[in-house]
C-alpha cells in the first residue's frame, strides 16, 4: 500500500523549496540536504493549503519559488528580485501571515492515494537516475583502470627492454676494455721486438 504524502518546506539558496514526501528523510533526500534541516528549524511541514494543492500536483517533484516572495510553487522559477534594496522593503516580501489552523486529518481519499502512487513513481524515476549516473561513473572508472594497466603493461616491457640493452651495452664495454688492455699487451711487446731488432 502506498504511504501517506505529507507536504515539507524549506529554503535553500536563492529558493523556497517545497515537495510532496511520506517522510522527512525523503523530503530532505529529494532537496538533496546533507543535514536534518528539519532539526535544524530551517525545514518544516506545512500546512499552507496552496503550498499543499500545489506539491500534491506533483508528488515527489521538488517545487521552487524565489526565497521572499509569495508566488506560486513550481518546477521552475526565477531568481527573487528586489533583493538588498537599500533596506526599504520589496513590493514582492513576503509578509509573515497569521499561523493559519492546521486542517484536520481526514481518512485517506482517493486523492491521496493516487498523490502517494505518483510520489512513489517519482522517487523510483529518481533511483533509475542514480543508478544510471552510478553505471556511467563505474564504466568511466573500468575505462581508467583499463588504460592504467596497459600503461604499466608497457611500462614493464619498456623496463625489461632498457635493462637487456643495459646489459647488453655494459658486455660490448666490458670486451672493449679487455680488447684494449690486451691490444696495449701486444703493441708493448711488438715495440720491445722492434727495440731488440735495433740493438
Amino acid at each position: 500500500m502506498a504511504r501517506k504524502l505529507k507536504t515539507y518546506q524549506t529554503s535553500l539558496g536563492f529558493f523556497d523549496q517545497a515537495i510532496a514526501a511520506p517522510s522527512m528523510k525523503a523530503a530532505l533526500e529529494a532537496w538533496g540536504a546533507d543535514s536534518n534541516l528539519f532539526h535544524q528549524g530551517a525545514a518544516k511541514e506545512s500546512d499552507d493549503p496552496d503550498v499543499i494543492a500545489a506539491t500534491m500536483a506533483k508528488p515527489g517533484v521538488v517545487l521552487k519559488r524565489p526565497v521572499g516572495t509569495d508566488k506560486a510553487f513550481g518546477e521552475h522559477a526565477g531568481l527573487p528580485t528586489g533583493l538588498g534594496g537599500g533596506g526599504k522593503p520589496s513590493g514582492t516580501a513576503r509578509k509573515t501571515p497569521a499561523r493559519k489552523p492546521k486542517p484536520a486529518r481526514s481518512a485517506e481519499t482517493a486523492a491521496e492515494r493516487k498523490a502517494a502512487q505518483t510520489y512513489e513513481r517519482e522517487e523510483k524515476r529518481r533511483d533509475r537516475e542514480r543508478a544510471k549516473q552510478e553505471a556511467a561513473a563505474q564504466r568511466e572508472r573500468e575505462r581508467r583502470q583499463a588504460a592504467q594497466r596497459d600503461i604499466d603493461v608497457a611500462e614493464r616491457e619498456h623496463d625489461e627492454k632498457a635493462a637487456a640493452i643495459d646489459a647488453e651495452r655494459e658486455a660490448v664495454e666490458k670486451k672493449s676494455r679487455t680488447e684494449e688492455a690486451r691490444w696495449e699487451k701486444e703493441r708493448d711487446r711488438l715495440r720491445d721486438a722492434l727495440k731488440r731488432a735495433r740493438d
